[in-house]
């Protein structure tokens, strides 16, 4: 499909900055193909789902996966780079997008934070500097880094050394500071690895999560570390040219028996976040039926997809031109999502990571099985 139909305008004043106080207070925009749009809150949430349907949530933790430091080449004088880790390929190895990657080659050292490295790794709690290869060059600023230290030792050179990655529509407009600390992560993050927050999650607050329980609604957890190349924009004219990268997701089974046992009575399944959504969707199989997984994902969703597994999405309002409003339009018809976020810009709704919510229900149409 040609990448212009998912284009829209909006107001800078619509990109919020921080997120509602508390968490819940957000507003919660409900869309249901061929029925009005309803204006709702995200409190409501419990009263809009049945007894007996599931939210599934992404438990993935954010870490501080942006490091700056200076690139080390012999012959030559130092130049300061930074580096986005998004998929982590091996215990001491990162995918990352590096600026200026123009500037870095197979072969440059990179030395990120200061002072000396080469302390043992018993010592990495008093680490001020990391030190990595840069063993590949790639397409679109992307580069392959072999780091000096491996496992639970990178981790935490990695936590002492790096900056939480704020999204560039953020960070552009202000600094990071100590509130985005907790205010970009969910309350239920457990399992570190991810480089940008599953932001539909991070509008559950312990008491909503109490509501949910109370109403009857079940609560699963999977885990997809959401990587940096949610950011990058869609370059292509079309979205057969664009690539995905891929992303780390994991659904055990006990939780894939849990879901198909929704399914089967009758009750439906919820994902919290685009997140959610696309690990459920690659786990599924061609019946619904879904299987465990664990591995990389590059799913790529747009309109003409036949979803499998989702039955209803709490998602966030997403870039223009983007992969995330791709696939909203692919679950709720691009007519229908046009409209909605048309409505969302003139009723106030606050956009992109920090901002309100949607409640999107699945457009069905009868059409065979076909994955974009």
């Amino acid at each position: 499909m040609r990448v212009d139909l998912f284009d829209f305008e909006l107001p800078e004043a619509a990109i919020a900055l921080r997120p509602a106080s508390p968490r819940d207070a957000s507003r919660l925009l409900v869309v249901r193909p061929g029925a009005p749009l309803a204006d709702r809150g995200v409190r409501d949430l419990p009263a809009l789902l049945n007894p007996g349907d599931a939210l599934v949530f992404n438990d993935t933790r954010v870490i501080p996966a942006r490091l700056s430091g200076i690139r080390h080449r012999a012959g030559g004088s130092g130049q300061r780079c930074e580096a986005m880790l998004h998929l982590r390929e091996a215990p001491d190895r990162w995918r990352a997008f590096a600026r200026p990657a123009k500037r870095l080659a197979p072969g440059d050292r990179i030395r990120f934070g200061n002072g000396d490295a080469g302390q043992a790794a018993s010592e990495v709690c008093a680490l001020s500097a990391l030190d990595a290869t840069v063993e590949e060059r790639g397409e679109g600023g992307e580069i392959l880094l072999r780091f000096d230290l491996s496992g639970p030792a990178l981790d935490e050179a990695i936590a002492g050394l790096g900056a939480l990655p704020l999204p560039p529509y953020i960070a552009g407009k202000r600094a990071t500071d100590a509130r985005d600390t907790a205010d970009y992560q969910t309350v239920y993050a457990r399992e570190p690895g991810a480089v940008a927050a599953p932001t539909a999650g991070l509008h559950f607050s312990d008491a909503l999560l109490e509501g949910i329980d109370g109403a009857g609604i079940e609560r699963l957890h999977v885990t997809l570390h959401v990587g940096a190349g949610t950011f990058l924009p869609v370059k292509a004219d079309d979205t057969d040219a664009h690539r995905m990268h891929a992303e780390i997701g994991l659904l055990d089974a006990a939780t894939a028996e849990r879901l198909n046992a929704v399914r089967a009575r009758g009750n439906r399944i919820v994902a919290v976040g685009t997140t959610a959504l696309r690990l459920l969707e690659s786990a599924a199989g061609p019946d619904g039926t879904i299987r465990p997984f664990s591995g990389a994902t590059d799913i790529f969703i747009t309109p003409g997809y036949r979803f499998r597994a989702v039955d209803a999405l709490m998602t966030n309002f997403h870039l223009p031109r983007s992969t995330l409003f791709m696939l909203v339009s692919a679950f709720s018809g691009l007519d229908t999502m046009r409209a909605a976020y048309a409505h969302a810009i003139r009723s106030g709704y606050r956009f992109y990571s920090y901002g309100d919510a949607s409640l999107l229900f699945r457009e069905r149409i009868p059409t065979p099985e076909h994955v974009a």
